[in-house]
C-alpha cells in the first residue's frame, strides 16, 4: 500500500487537518486512495516544481490524455517498489530524491559542483 508518507515526509510536512472544499469525488484513481490524493498532488507540486496542468488536462482531472500523468503513476509504483525492498520499513526514496524541484530528474551534479570525499 502506498503511504501518505511517500510524498509528505520528503518535505518535512505533516498532513494538516482536512480542508473544507467542495470538490467532486475523485475519478479514475488507479494507485492512490482518495484520502491520499491531495497530499500526493501537493508532494508532486513541490518535488517537481510544477502546477496541476503539468499532468492534468485543465477542467478534466480524470483524463489520462497527458503522458506525464501516466509517467507519474509509473514513478509512484517505482518508488514504492524501491522502498519496499529496504528491510527497515522506512522510506528512503521519494520524488524529491531525483527531481529536486525540477520537472526532469537530475542525472548528474550541477556543473562545477565537486563530490564530497570522505
Amino acid at each position: 500500500m502506498l503511504s501518505l508518507l511517500l510524498t509528505v515526509a520528503a518535505f518535512g510536512q505533516e498532513p494538516g487537518p482536512p480542508r473544507e472544499h467542495h470538490m467532486p469525488p475523485p475519478k479514475n484513481l488507479k494507485i492512490l486512495k482518495p484520502e491520499q490524493l491531495m497530499p500526493a498532488m501537493q508532494g508532486f507540486r513541490v518535488a517537481l516544481g510544477v502546477r496541476c496542468d503539468f499532468c492534468h488536462v485543465q477542467g478534466d482531472f480524470a483524463s489520462d490524455e497527458k503522458p506525464t500523468k501516466q509517467i507519474a503513476r509509473k514513478m509512484l509504483l517505482m518508488t514504492h517498489e524501491i522502498n519496499g525492498n529496504f528491510p527497515d520499513g522506512k522510506m528512503h526514496v521519494t520524488c524529491y530524491t531525483c527531481h529536486r524541484g525540477s520537472e526532469e530528474p537530475a542525472m548528474h551534479p550541477p556543473e562545477g559542483e565537486q563530490p564530497a570525499h570522505p
